[in-house]
Protein backbone atom coordinates (compact mmCIF):
# COMPACT_ATOMS: atom_id res chain seq x y z
CA UNK A 1 0.00 0.00 0.00
CA UNK A 2 1.38 3.40 -0.99
CA UNK A 3 1.42 6.54 1.12
CA UNK A 4 -1.48 8.25 -0.67
CA UNK A 5 -3.65 5.17 -0.28
CA UNK A 6 -2.97 4.86 3.44
CA UNK A 7 -3.25 8.64 3.90
CA UNK A 8 -6.68 8.69 2.22
CA UNK A 9 -8.40 6.81 5.06
CA UNK A 10 -7.04 9.31 7.59
CA UNK A 11 -7.87 12.19 5.24
CA UNK A 12 -11.48 11.00 4.93
CA UNK A 13 -11.86 10.58 8.70
CA UNK A 14 -10.37 14.01 9.52
CA UNK A 15 -12.37 15.78 6.83
CA UNK A 16 -15.57 14.18 8.14
CA UNK A 17 -14.72 15.43 11.64
CA UNK A 18 -14.02 18.91 10.30
CA UNK A 19 -17.32 18.93 8.41
CA UNK A 20 -19.16 17.91 11.61
CA UNK A 21 -17.55 20.87 13.34
CA UNK A 22 -18.37 23.31 10.52
CA UNK A 23 -22.00 22.15 10.53
CA UNK A 24 -22.30 23.72 14.01
CA UNK A 25 -21.19 27.23 12.99
CA UNK A 26 -24.33 29.41 12.97
CA UNK A 27 -24.81 32.35 10.59
CA UNK A 28 -25.51 34.73 13.48
CA UNK A 29 -22.13 34.14 15.19
CA UNK A 30 -19.75 34.89 12.30
CA UNK A 31 -18.44 38.07 13.89
CA UNK A 32 -18.12 36.59 17.39
CA UNK A 33 -14.64 36.13 18.84
CA UNK A 34 -13.54 35.16 22.34
CA UNK A 35 -10.94 37.91 22.64
CA UNK A 36 -10.01 41.10 20.78
CA UNK A 37 -6.87 39.38 19.45
CA UNK A 38 -8.80 36.32 18.28
CA UNK A 39 -10.04 35.55 14.79
CA UNK A 40 -13.81 35.95 14.34
CA UNK A 41 -15.75 32.68 14.14
CA UNK A 42 -16.75 33.15 10.49
CA UNK A 43 -13.19 33.88 9.43
CA UNK A 44 -11.92 30.83 11.33
CA UNK A 45 -14.62 28.71 9.67
CA UNK A 46 -13.63 30.10 6.26
CA UNK A 47 -10.00 29.21 6.95
CA UNK A 48 -11.02 25.66 7.86
CA UNK A 49 -13.00 25.33 4.62
CA UNK A 50 -10.00 26.35 2.55
CA UNK A 51 -7.16 24.39 4.15
CA UNK A 52 -8.01 21.32 2.06
CA UNK A 53 -7.44 23.34 -1.14
CA UNK A 54 -3.74 23.45 -0.26
CA UNK A 55 -3.59 19.73 -1.02
CA UNK A 56 -3.79 20.48 -4.74
CA UNK A 57 -1.17 23.25 -4.43
CA UNK A 58 1.23 20.82 -2.78
CA UNK A 59 0.57 17.98 -5.20
CA UNK A 60 0.43 19.97 -8.43
CA UNK A 61 3.26 22.46 -7.82
CA UNK A 62 6.80 22.28 -6.47
CA UNK A 63 6.43 25.60 -4.63
CA UNK A 64 3.97 28.33 -3.76
CA UNK A 65 4.85 31.97 -3.16
CA UNK A 66 2.26 33.47 -0.80
CA UNK A 67 3.37 37.01 -1.64
CA UNK A 68 4.66 37.00 -5.22
CA UNK A 69 6.30 40.30 -6.13
CA UNK A 70 5.30 41.67 -2.71
CA UNK A 71 1.56 41.32 -3.42
CA UNK A 72 -0.42 38.75 -1.36
CA UNK A 73 -2.18 36.03 -3.32
CA UNK A 74 -5.90 36.69 -3.74
CA UNK A 75 -7.89 35.49 -0.75
CA UNK A 76 -9.71 32.20 -0.90
CA UNK A 77 -13.41 32.13 -1.58
CA UNK A 78 -15.33 33.35 1.47
CA UNK A 79 -18.71 31.91 2.33
CA UNK A 80 -21.54 34.30 3.05
CA UNK A 81 -23.71 31.72 4.81
CA UNK A 82 -23.59 28.41 6.61
CA UNK A 83 -24.85 26.65 3.47
CA UNK A 84 -22.15 28.24 1.29
CA UNK A 85 -19.52 27.36 3.90
CA UNK A 86 -20.35 23.66 3.68
CA UNK A 87 -20.55 23.75 -0.12
CA UNK A 88 -17.09 25.33 -0.38
CA UNK A 89 -15.71 22.80 2.09
CA UNK A 90 -17.23 19.84 0.25
CA UNK A 91 -15.86 21.10 -3.08
CA UNK A 92 -12.38 21.65 -1.59
CA UNK A 93 -12.34 18.18 -0.06
CA UNK A 94 -13.51 16.51 -3.29
CA UNK A 95 -10.75 18.23 -5.29
CA UNK A 96 -8.12 17.40 -2.67
CA UNK A 97 -9.22 13.77 -2.55
CA UNK A 98 -9.04 13.48 -6.34
CA UNK A 99 -5.51 14.93 -6.32
CA UNK A 100 -4.46 12.53 -3.57
CA UNK A 101 -5.90 9.55 -5.40
CA UNK A 102 -3.70 10.32 -8.39
CA UNK A 103 -0.47 10.88 -6.43
CA UNK A 104 2.29 8.29 -6.49
CA UNK A 105 4.79 7.68 -3.70
CA UNK A 106 7.46 9.03 -6.04
CA UNK A 107 5.49 12.27 -6.42
CA UNK A 108 5.06 12.52 -2.66
CA UNK A 109 8.80 12.18 -2.00
CA UNK A 110 9.54 15.26 -4.13
CA UNK A 111 10.32 18.51 -2.37
CA UNK A 112 7.78 21.27 -1.96
CA UNK A 113 8.71 24.80 -0.93
CA UNK A 114 6.64 27.50 0.77
CA UNK A 115 7.84 30.96 -0.23
CA UNK A 116 6.86 34.51 0.76
CA UNK A 117 7.96 37.37 -1.49
CA UNK A 118 10.73 35.26 -2.98
CA UNK A 119 12.12 34.16 0.40
CA UNK A 120 11.99 30.45 1.22
CA UNK A 121 10.08 29.80 4.43
CA UNK A 122 10.29 26.02 4.42
CA UNK A 123 11.12 23.14 2.10
CA UNK A 124 9.92 19.63 2.88
CA UNK A 125 8.84 16.47 1.09
CA UNK A 126 5.32 16.75 -0.31
CA UNK A 127 4.14 13.97 2.01
CA UNK A 128 5.47 16.02 4.96
CA UNK A 129 3.60 19.07 3.71
CA UNK A 130 0.40 17.05 3.50
CA UNK A 131 0.82 15.85 7.06
CA UNK A 132 2.07 19.02 8.76
CA UNK A 133 1.00 21.93 6.63
CA UNK A 134 -2.47 20.60 5.82
CA UNK A 135 -3.67 17.82 8.12
CA UNK A 136 -2.15 18.98 11.42
CA UNK A 137 -3.00 22.58 10.57
CA UNK A 138 -6.65 21.64 10.02
CA UNK A 139 -6.83 19.62 13.23
CA UNK A 140 -5.38 22.58 15.16
CA UNK A 141 -7.97 25.03 13.85
CA UNK A 142 -10.81 22.51 14.21
CA UNK A 143 -9.94 22.23 17.91
CA UNK A 144 -9.90 26.02 18.12
CA UNK A 145 -13.40 26.04 16.61
CA UNK A 146 -14.49 23.51 19.23
CA UNK A 147 -13.57 26.05 21.92
CA UNK A 148 -15.53 28.75 20.08
CA UNK A 149 -18.55 26.44 19.94
CA UNK A 150 -18.30 25.61 23.66
CA UNK A 151 -18.02 29.28 24.65
CA UNK A 152 -21.23 29.95 22.71
CA UNK A 153 -23.10 27.03 24.30
CA UNK A 154 -23.22 25.29 20.92
CA UNK A 155 -22.80 21.50 20.85
CA UNK A 156 -19.25 20.30 20.27
CA UNK A 157 -19.20 17.23 18.02
CA UNK A 158 -17.52 13.99 18.97
CA UNK A 159 -14.44 13.54 16.80
CA UNK A 160 -12.13 10.93 18.38
CA UNK A 161 -14.56 9.87 21.08
CA UNK A 162 -17.54 11.24 22.95
CA UNK A 163 -17.80 14.94 23.65
CA UNK A 164 -19.75 16.47 26.54
CA UNK A 165 -22.56 16.97 24.02
CA UNK A 166 -22.49 13.68 22.07
CA UNK A 167 -22.06 10.11 23.19
CA UNK A 168 -21.55 8.74 26.64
Amino acid sequence: MGFSESYLSEFDREMAGTRKTLERVPDDKWDWKPHEKSTPMGQLAAHLTNIATWTTYVLEKDSVDLVPDGKPLPGAERAKSHTELLAIFDDSVAKARAALTGASDEDLRKSWTLIANGKTIRTMPKMGALRGFIMNHMIHHRAQMGVYLRLNDLPVPSIYGPSADEGS
